[in-house]
Parts: structure tokens; C-alpha cells; sequence
């Protein structure tokens, strides 16, 4: 039977207004997991689907989700679209993935701590862990990563970048001790097709900080106080500088090594080599790949990153203001 501490909870729960938004394309294979955990801490479900050809929207709808379609240019503006489509009665937004899944001391924390928070907190940072092949990485330095992925609604967006984007938000944030777990069933073929897109991005983004020519949000969007902020700060103000190649066996190194990420075992093992150093240099083969080709047809940065990394630089993220 539920305590009377439980069923205080349960009641400013249902007070309490929480959306949770949870992009998609064909994640049939998670989204149960996602949405029971999301249902568990009394929210509402918002997924923008692009337009997925398995069975991610009846999954969705079954779970009482409103299920809105829209194209997919990058992760920032179709989290930011979304936004618009949230009632301004909602209270609070849960940014989430359909490969991630609240652990239940999070949703504990959100039925009775978030709808006491003080109106003039703004967001929620919670704990976020991955894990590779079945194996939650514990070692390595890299999680747990606090993230914000909790905030009032009207109060935060997604940054204008093309990786590695946050949300941000003004004013006060609190801390959970709950956690966020990325846990993606698919196959390593398919993460490693992810990451080499991913990979054009980071290029795109490393290119965007070498050639300040380029429009992109500052830095400064995210507190370097905060663990996200840090963490930014460093690779822009350090890694950013360092030789190509040179960087991402001396990262490896770090994070292998040093912050004993053999520990691992043979999945981590896998894991750091191929996110802590076969990913980042193959950013950096994409950016010397991008300037070479700038070099030999002559022509200006745009032109060539549209034409070596495929991304169309005129379809940009509208910046944020808040």
C-alpha cells in the first residue's frame, strides 16, 4: 500500500503540469521502455516523429502519447519546434531520448520534489550514464555528465548548434541525484553510421570555432561553472587548439589510461576506442578533408562544407533568445 508520503507526491504530481518531449525516427524497439518510465512520473508525452516506417507512432499513441510529424533537419530545431507545440499550460518540459529511460529514483524526485520547487528556478540538472554493448561505462572520466533536462516551460530552447547542443535556460537551477540512462539496443553497424554523421557535425562545429567567420552561438550559452560548461570550455579553449589526429590519441590516452577507462572490460574497451578515439579522428580526417578541398577548387568555407560534409548551411538553426 502506498505511504501517505507517496500519495502527497502523487497528488502535486497530477498538480503539476510536465511534458515530456521525445524526438524519433523508427525507434519502435525503444520507445516502450522510454515511455513507461515516462508515464511513472506522471507526464504528459509529446513525440515529433519524422515521419518513422515502423511502428514507433501506434506504439506511441498506445502509450497515450500525441504523436505530431515534422521533417528532421538537426536535433536544435526539431527540440525547438517541438516547444512551440506545447500548451502554454504546461508547467515543465522533460527533454528525453527514445533510447533513454528514467531511473526510478529520478521519477521519485520529480513526483515530489519538482512541483515544490521555488518559482524562480528555471531548470533541473539530473545525472546522465551510457552504456555500449550491454555494459554500463563506469570508467573513463566521461560519466556520469550532469545535463539540464528538466525546465520550465517558456524559460529554455535547445542551442543553435549542430552537436553536442544543450539546453539552456535563465535563471536559478536545482540538482537532482537521479539519472538519466542512454541505453541503445540497435547494432553496432548502426553506431558506428551514426557517429560518422555525427562525426561531419562536430567537424562543422570545430570549423565554426576555427574560422570565426561563420555564424554560431557563443560559448557563453552554457555556464562554465556547470559540468556541460566546463567541459565545453575545454575542448574549445584546449582540445580545439591542439593538432588534428594528435588530439584524439592524446584524449584516448586520457581517458583509457589515465582515468582507467580499461576497466571497463572488453566493451568499454570497444567503447573507448571507438567514441574516445576512432570518432574524433575521424572529425578531424572530415576537417582536413573540407580545407583540402576549399584549398584545391578555390573556393570559399561554406562551399566546401556543403560539398564534403553534406550539410546545407542555409537550412541554420534560428538563434535563441531568452
Amino acid at each position: 500500500m502506498p505511504t501517505a508520503t507517496e500519495h502527497l507526491a502523487f497528488a502535486a504530481a497530477k498538480d503539476m503540469n510536465l511534458t515530456a518531449i521525445i524526438l524519433t525516427l523508427n525507434e519502435a524497439g525503444h520507445l516502450p521502455r522510454c515511455l513507461e518510465s515516462v508515464r511513472s512520473a506522471g507526464a504528459s508525452i509529446l513525440v515529433v516523429d519524422s515521419f518513422s516506417t515502423d511502428a514507433t507512432r501506434e506504439i506511441a499513441e498506445a502509450y497515450g502519447a500525441r504523436v505530431v510529424q515534422h521533417p528532421f533537419l538537426n536535433y536544435a530545431s526539431q527540440f525547438n519546434w517541438a516547444l512551440s507545440q506545447l500548451s502554454p499550460a504546461v508547467d515543465w518540459v522533460l527533454r528525453l531520448d527514445a533510447d533513454e529511460y528514467l531511473t526510478a529514483s529520478l521519477v521519485e524526485e520529480i513526483r515530489s520534489r519538482l512541483p515544490r520547487l521555488a518559482e524562480d528556478v528555471s531548470g533541473v540538472f539530473c545525472g546522465r550514464r551510457m552504456t555500449f554493448q550491454g555494459r554500463l561505462i563506469r570508467f573513463g572520466g566521461v560519466f556520469p555528465i550532469r545535463v539540464l533536462r528538466l525546465f520550465r516551460n517558456g524559460k529554455g530552447q535547445c542551442e543553435n548548434r549542430w552537436m553536442d547542443e544543450h539546453i539552456v535556460a535563465a535563471g536559478l537551477k536545482e540538482d537532482f541525484n537521479g539519472e538519466i540512462i542512454d541505453d541503445n539496443l540497435k547494432s553496432l553497424t548502426w553506431w558506428v553510421s551514426k557517429h560518422n554523421a555525427y562525426a561531419s557535425r562536430e567537424a562543422l562545429d570545430l570549423l565554426y570555432l576555427k574560422y570565426r567567420s561563420l555564424p554560431r552561438k557563443s560559448s557563453a550559452d552554457l555556464q562554465v561553472s556547470s559540468q556541460p560548461g566546463a567541459k565545453r570550455w575545454l575542448k574549445e579553449a584546449i582540445y580545439a587548439r591542439l593538432p588534428g589526429g594528435l588530439r584524439a590519441l592524446l584524449y584516448f590516452m586520457y581517458r583509457y589510461i589515465i582515468r582507467l577507462g580499461f576497466l571497463d572490460g572488453p566493451s568499454g574497451t570497444a567503447f573507448h576506442i571507438l567514441q574516445g578515439f576512432w570518432y574524433r579522428y575521424l572529425v578531424d580526417v572530415k576537417i582536413a578533408e573540407v580545407e583540402r578541398y576549399k584549398a584545391t577548387h578555390r573556393c570559399d568555407l561554406e562551399k566546401a562544407i556543403e560539398e564534403i560534409l553534406e550539410i546545407r548551411l542555409q537550412s541554420r538553426v534560428p538563434d535563441i533568445d531568452l
